[in-house]
């Protein structure tokens, strides 16, 4: 058991009594609590560890120069800078455990930045008014951010929001004392699937995976999922990609909420990371189950997967613009690219009697992929269900020769 350090972040002039009440919270629980402030109109009237006058340094700046950009959201970006760097720096240096934020929108707003650039394994708690809230861009969000809503709290304190900040308190520091962090002891390949109801190709190829010496996270692409492993692969985390679910792809182009973000399918090319990727669900657009279907939607074939979430059948049309869409992602990448086109359907509903068989436009698909993939990326056709496990002995092959080729190393 550790006494962790948790840094604070807040604006120590307008939120004293919060970030007080915080900082004695944590340290009845044997911690200690590493204040920054992150105001910056105002001065605090308590001593806090790391000034605004220091954040703003850490962004290039002054304070007065923050003030002199004469907007709140570019005073605020600015300041996100700062905290940022000297985040990361304080965790580097080994002086913090875990961190933990609150704000309205605008602390929100900076608090995402300062997540995003620490580690997987390294706890964030965000006390946050909007909390949850679709304002928040999947993109931004750190893989292992914790969130609470900050209820009933905007303006001082009452018995309510102490709730909310000591429950915010005792989670950063549990997760400070009891985390597991990422061991680098076998390279990690990063998989993308949705439920076994729907894709199974995991089934075969986790453990063929393992008996080759690498370790398999499989990401849920259901909009946060597939953001965590972009999180990860931007990070160089992952020594490969299997990319087999793209629903996510679908889902952003045809505005679904169920997102992982616009820049989906990019980071692992960017990163050089060696990708495997097959269109997964990549025909199906991803709706709340729970909402009425909008008027785009009507009249189509729809699943509901639980009372959660439910998918419609994409147009050819749209089939169509969603291939041109990952083959232009894919022609980003920086390392190499294999693309299985499993010609005899991509999830388990679009078989023969399935509530999604649709032979004509899947084939519209496959022909707009074939059309648009390009060398350096290898477009390998295989008459098969991407269920069948002739797909993932496909990807195997393609693995093991990348291996062979010293493409990719196992310890």
């Amino acid at each position: 058991m550790i006494d962790p350090v948790v840094l604070v972040i807040g604006t120590a002039d307008t939120k004293a009594d919060e970030i007080l009440f915080m900082k004695q919270c944590i340290e009845d629980q044997g911690a200690s609590a590493m204040i920054m402030d992150v105001g910056v109109l105002g001065d605090p009237s308590f001593g806090v560890e790391i000034s605004k006058h220091m954040v703003a340094e850490a962004a290039r700046s002054t304070n007065q120069g923050i003030i002199d950009l004469g907007d709140e959201n570019l005073a605020m970006a600015k300041t996100a800078e700062g905290a940022c760097e000297l985040t990361r720096t304080l965790y580097e240096d080994g002086k913090i455990d875990a961190m933990i934020a609150l704000g309205g929108t605008m602390g929100t707003d900076l608090a995402l930045d300062v997540a995003s650039v620490l580690p997987l394994g390294v706890p964030k708690v965000l006390v946050s008014t909007v909390a949850f809230s679709p304002l928040l861009p999947p993109e931004r969000m750190a893989p292992d951010l914790m969130m609470i809503l900050w209820a009933g709290g905007l303006y001082g304190l009452n018995s309510i929001c102490k709730s909310s900040l000591s429950q915010a308190c005792g989670a950063a520091i549990g997760a400070a004392r009891a985390v597991v962090k990422p061991q680098k002891e076998r390279p990690v390949i990063g998989i993308t699937s949705l439920g076994k109801t729907s894709l199974k190709y995991m089934v075969h190829l986790k453990p063929e995976l393992e008996k080759r010496g690498f370790e398999v996270a499989i990401f849920h692409t259901t909009g946060m999922g597939g953001r965590a492993m972009e999180s990860l692969a931007a990070q160089s985390k992952l020594a490969c990609v299997m990319d087999f679910s793209l629903i996510e792809v679908s889902n952003h182009k045809n505005g679904s909420v169920v997102s992982a973000g616009a820049d989906r399918l990019e980071a692992a090319g960017q990163a050089g990371i060696p990708q495997i990727v097959a269109p997964g669900g990549g025909t199906l657009i991803d709706l709340q189950a729970w909402a009425d279907v909008g008027p785009e939607h009507q009249g189509r074939d729809f699943h509901a997967h639980n009372r959660l979430i439910a998918c419609v059948l994409m147009e050819p049309e749209e089939k169509r613009e969603v291939a041109k869409t990952i083959a232009t992602k894919l022609a980003k990448a920086k390392g190499p690219v294999k693309f299985i086109m499993p010609l005899g359907g991509i999830d388990e509903w679009d078989k023969e009697g399935g509530p999604f068989n649709d032979p004509d436009g899947l084939a519209a698909f496959a022909e707009e992929i074939k059309n648009n993939i390009k060398l350096p990326v290898e477009l390998i056709e295989l008459t098969a269900h991407i269920n069948d496990k002739l797909f993932a002995e496909k990807a195997l092959s393609i693995l093991d020769q990348w291996i062979e080729d010293g493409i990719l190393y196992v310890n």
